[in-house]
């Protein structure tokens, strides 16, 4: 090996071990183990990023005159993410005091996501669609909860961040042209962003069943919340050029994970008592 390709891929291994952490602990669903995650970048980048992204994504829908910020289907949505929001300490303190915040957005897509720091938006085109009862709400919350929690955003950027920084200086160092760069760029987007992407998805899975069962939702939910789901997705593109499980793989991994997480929901229900 050429000693500059030598010195790049020292550097590059340095980096990884460099930003090699975990952000929360494990979760029962997933066997109890946290997995070491990919975090170069700083949590105020990100967070500049997500609440700047944020703002900009209210406003609009201000303006458009879809932000819903009271109402019945405010408070019903809201008030199932306040119950939540006290079990994330179980995966890291400090996270409870995070400033969780709903948006509503009344739309037809079928969509929910989370920004960094626990920044939530849902759209009414999923709730009213899959006529989505309180648990199964819970689910969706939970889910995009899971994603702040374990810095899903934060771990992304800094993949790609290395990412990018490899084809640079690897393209460089090896002579390629454009064109090769280019493939280079393709074959890590299938090798590493995508795969990544849906072990993520796992994860926010069997994080966001954990996270439902303790506040007393019931975990079961999330299967038919998927179901639903599925039905949805049919006639879409192949699941292996998808971010997301495909709906089956998805629903195997929830059904097994389900038994350890009941006990949790059990205890729930005797405490309310």
């Amino acid at each position: 090996m050429k000693p500059r390709v030598t010195l790049i891929a020292s550097a590059l291994t340095l980096l990884l071990l460099a930003g090699c952490a975990t952000s929360t602990t494990g979760s029962v669903a997933a066997g109890g183990q946290s997995r070491p995650q990919l975090l170069l970048v700083s949590p105020g980048t990100v967070m500049r990023e997500s609440l700047a992204y944020y703002t900009q994504q209210n406003d609009q829908a201000r303006r458009q005159g879809t932000l819903i910020s009271s109402g019945a289907e405010f408070n019903r949505v809201n008030a199932v993410m306040l119950r939540l929001v006290p079990q994330v300490a179980v995966f890291r303190p400090d996270a409870a005091r995070w400033p969780w915040q709903l948006v509503l957005i009344d739309q037809d897509t079928v969509n929910a996501y989370v920004m960094a720091g626990g920044k939530i938006t849902i759209y009414t085109g999923l709730i009213r669609k899959l006529r989505l009862t309180d648990d199964e709400i819970a689910a969706v919350m939970g889910h995009e909860m899971a994603h702040a929690l374990r810095e899903h955003t934060r771990e992304k950027m800094s993949q790609s961040a290395l990412g990018d920084l490899a084809i640079s200086i690897g393209g460089t160092a090896l002579g390629a042209g454009d064109g090769a760069t280019q493939l280079v760029g393709l074959g890590k987007q299938l090798a590493l962003d995508l795969p990544f992407s849906r072990q993520m998805e796992t994860e926010a899975d069997l994080y966001g069943l954990e996270l439902t069962a303790r506040a007393g939702y019931d975990p079961r939910a999330a299967i038919t919340l998927w179901q639903k789901m599925a039905q949805l997705d049919q006639g879409g593109g192949p699941g292996f050029l998808s971010t997301h499980p495909p709906s089956n793989e998805r629903l195997v991994n929830l059904q097994r994970a389900i038994p350890s997480v009941m006990p949790l929901y059990q205890a729930a229900h005797r405490n309310a008592e």
